[in-house]
């Protein structure tokens, strides 16, 4: 599941004509990080929620090959991370399954044996796990203002950070989750945060230490921090070639 739908309120105006997941980073709409990481992944079909000027992200999407791409149309009501989810549960099926977000993505680090989604695939366990967070640290971000997230319990299952109980770790935007975490979800919007605190709460949220670098592209500023930074990791990765 690619969450693509919000209205990009912070990125106005240019999102008032370019679909935020569509802006594009060092030459690179943003949604096609998140699909071709679910690529690389060897995931063969994504459903992708819209809402906002949904034609133009259609036609994107009908460019892709890989992986297919199924439409979560969301264009008469916006249903928030959560209800998108929900809503999309039919084409999603019984089994757990990825939900990245669209105005996120990660660089991977060169040296990792595997990439953080195979990484975050293998970790996964059903029987112990409602939900598995991949999580960056602040100083593995780019574009992030906050103050953190979550911090790991010793156990490796995941808190809610206070300011005060640990290392906080960021949620990086990708997870895998069990769809039972939704069976008693409410009708309607709302926040995946409601997910996240039910799965603590039954002791069954985890995470992922990400290898690499995250960014998140919020606002008309954090586009061109994220594209430097991009640029600059591309020459690297040419130059250590």
């Amino acid at each position: 599941m690619v969450l693509a739908a919000g209205l990009g309120m912070r990125m106005r105006p240019i999102t008032l004509r370019v679909p935020k997941p569509l802006v594009p980073i060092a030459g690179t709409p943003l949604i096609d990080y998140a699909l071709d990481a679910l690529a690389e992944a060897r995931v063969e079909r994504a459903v992708v929620n819209v809402h906002h000027l949904p034609g133009r992200m259609r036609d994107h999407l009908a460019n892709r090959r890989r992986p297919e791409t199924v439409i979560s149309d969301e264009t008469d009501v916006l249903m928030d991370s959560g209800g998108g989810i929900v809503k999309a549960l039919p084409q999603l099926g019984p089994s757990p399954f990825f939900v990245l977000n669209a105005d996120s993505f990660w660089l991977e680090e060169s040296s990792a044996p595997t990439s953080n989604l195979r990484a975050l695939s293998d970790a996964f366990s059903s029987k112990s796990m409602d939900m598995l967070l991949m999580l960056a640290r602040p100083d593995q971000a780019t574009g992030y203002e906050g103050r953190g997230d979550f911090v790991f319990e010793a156990d490796g299952r995941l808190a809610r950070y206070d300011g005060a109980n640990g290392e906080p770790l960021v949620y990086a935007g990708a997870l895998v989750c069990h769809p039972r975490i939704f069976a008693d979800a409410p009708e309607g919007a709302f926040s995946l945060n409601r997910c996240f605190d039910a799965a603590i709460e039954s002791g069954r949220l985890y995470g992922m230490a990400m290898r690499g670098h995250w960014l998140t592209v919020g606002t008309p500023d954090a586009i061109g921090k994220a594209g430097a930074f991009v640029s600059r990791h591309r020459s690297t990765e040419v130059a250590s070639a």
